[in-house]
């Protein structure tokens, strides 16, 4: 079953974010308190624990929430889900798919210390259609087109 391992915020663009355990989905908004929340398609932020191993057996010492991702998540290969694809975190988010990967104009530090960095290909962002709390643990299921239609 796939799920949230860790819930991440931070203050300011540009940093690694912290895991806060749990917080509040934004209709349309974001994940409350991160600076990365806002109305445009790209208000959550999710990567797959699976994607930051990749980064750990080139030997860094990497984990939740150092990639800038707002959701870590385990048992789901979030960069094949297609845009559009819509989501269900915990008991009553409702989130869509916008992007899958991004384009890094500036060399994080990630990419300094392993030469690559994995958000850019396996990171996915999503628009929160329904908001409402998330906290490590939640399920996350992948709904089918007459889930919410």
């Amino acid at each position: 079953m796939a799920r949230i391992i860790a819930v991440c915020t931070s203050l300011n663009k540009g940093e690694r974010k912290t895991n806060v355990g749990q917080g509040l989905m934004v209709t349309e908004h974001g994940l409350q308190g991160d600076a990365h929340a806002g109305p445009w398609h790209r208000q959550v932020s999710l990567l797959a624990l699976e994607s930051i191993d990749k980064m750990r057996a080139l030997g860094l010492d990497v984990g939740p929430g150092d990639f800038a991702e707002n959701l870590t998540t385990e048992g789901i290969e979030l960069f094949t889900l297609p845009i559009g694809t819509r989501l269900q975190l915990g008991a009553g988010v409702l989130g869509e798919v916008t992007q899958i990967g991004k384009v890094c104009h500036d060399r994080c530090a990630i990419y300094y210390q392993a030469g690559d960095c994995i958000m850019p290909r396996e990171g996915i962002f999503i628009r929160v259609l329904q908001g409402g709390p998330v906290k490590i643990g939640d399920p996350i299921a992948v709904l089918a087109n007459d889930d919410f239609e």
